[in-house]
């Protein structure tokens, strides 16, 4: 496996003006491939953890705190009809997919912390939405156990090409859960939009497991994106001091934490578990020593800018960064750092209809940024 450190270098930072969004912050950057400008979008957010593109240029956007912005005509508006939040440490309001016939049935789907017995835990749950406001809630997903703490709820959601929606969900800082097929923190779920279990899940029928699980194994996947071929899902999560991973979605994958591990224990120098392979254990794709605390990913699809197109774009927490990754298969051959230090914290990366992609940063005065070419 390739392992690539490649820091680029941030060549000028020159202020413009103007965007279609009507955004008066702009700047210009020098990537490997290409000269780019950073616009903020929107401003004003707090703590924002997911975007997704409606029609007619609108928005929805998670606040982590527990609410759901709609951008529509320049303005933010809250939209109204969420279930009760828990908003605790890295809980609150999460992940937001549209449904695959949402222009038709106008569902959106969300991940979320909430309270029940025994504590918090990741919850999905989908409405229909119409200018503002969510009707017809249903709760299609509850993870089992929940349990103290305020860390590792995961979550995002994907609706892959089977048609049924993904989601990760961390360990909630308890690591046996993610080899206890028994319980679902630590795991890659898959469910119908209703919330039922698909036939050919890995673990049906299989005594004191959860029918839901994909894979397992993981401890705090905060990424997922489906590659341009439309055929594989690809996930990254957080490891401890270092051994952030990229990984692929499999049936049935267990990709071994807390046994295996390329990262350290935060209270020493000491490998995590049992080292970094161990038979039955999927390997990584990629992973990252220090940990860059990954969370958003997408690969980049459009047109806009042709020399970024397959390339696999996560934001970093950690280090304030967005990564770039160029791909030969499964396999990473390049990384790239960009906007380093420039915009703090990137939460989601996302490709808008525009074919452009956009970044949330995850701050008290959190924005959405564009990156469009700079001619």
């Amino acid at each position: 496996m390739k392992f690539v450190f490649q820091i680029a270098a941030l060549v000028f930072w020159t202020l413009i003006t103007g965007s279609a969004f009507g955004a008066d912050d702009a700047a210009v950057f020098q990537s490997e491939k290409v000269v780019f400008r950073a616009t903020i979008v929107v401003a004003g957010l707090e703590h924002p953890w997911a975007v997704a593109f409606l029609p007619n240029d609108e928005l929805l956007i998670t606040e982590r705190p527990g609410r759901l912005r709609w951008y529509e005509n320049g303005k933010l508006h809250q939209v109204i009809g969420l279930p009760e939040v828990t908003a605790v440490r890295q809980g609150g309001l999460l992940d937001v997919a549209l449904h695959p016939n949402f222009l038709v049935n106008r569902t959106v789907c969300f991940s979320y912390s909430a309270s029940g017995n025994g504590g918090v835990g990741t919850e999905i749950a989908c409405a229909e939405f119409n200018r503002g406001r969510l009707s017809g809630l249903r709760v299609i997903f509850r993870a089992v156990p929940k349990s103290g703490g305020g860390v590792h709820f995961g979550s995002r959601l994907l609706f892959g090409p089977d048609g049924y929606l993904y989601a990760t969900l961390g360990e909630r800082g308890v690591r046996p859960q993610a080899q206890n097929l028994g319980t679902h923190p630590g795991s890659v779920v898959r469910i119908t939009d209703k919330g039922l279990v698909p036939p050919d899940n890995p673990f049906v029928g299989r005594k004191n497991a959860q029918p839901e699980i994909f894979a397992y194994g993981n401890r705090n996947p905060q990424g997922m994106a489906l590659e341009l071929s439309g055929k594989k899902i690809w996930i990254h999560e957080h490891g401890p001091r270092g051994g952030d991973e990229l990984n692929i979605v499999q049936s049935g994958a267990n990709y071994g934490w807390p046994v295996i591990s390329f990262g350290k224990e935060y209270w020493g120098p000491v490998p995590v578990g049992e080292g970094t392979h161990k038979p039955g254990m999927r390997q990584p794709v990629y992973y990252w020593v220090p940990s860059i605390a990954p969370s958003g990913m997408t690969f980049y699809s459009g047109d806009r800018i042709p020399e970024w197109r397959g390339n696999l774009f996560i934001g970093s927490l950690k280090f304030e960064l967005l990564v770039r990754l160029e791909l030969d298969g499964d396999q990473v051959v390049n990384e790239e750092r960009l906007l380093v230090g420039t915009f703090g914290r990137i939460r989601d990366v996302r490709e808008g209809p525009d074919g452009l992609l956009y970044l949330l940063t995850d701050e008290r005065d959190g924005k959405l940024i564009r990156l469009e070419p700079a001619d």
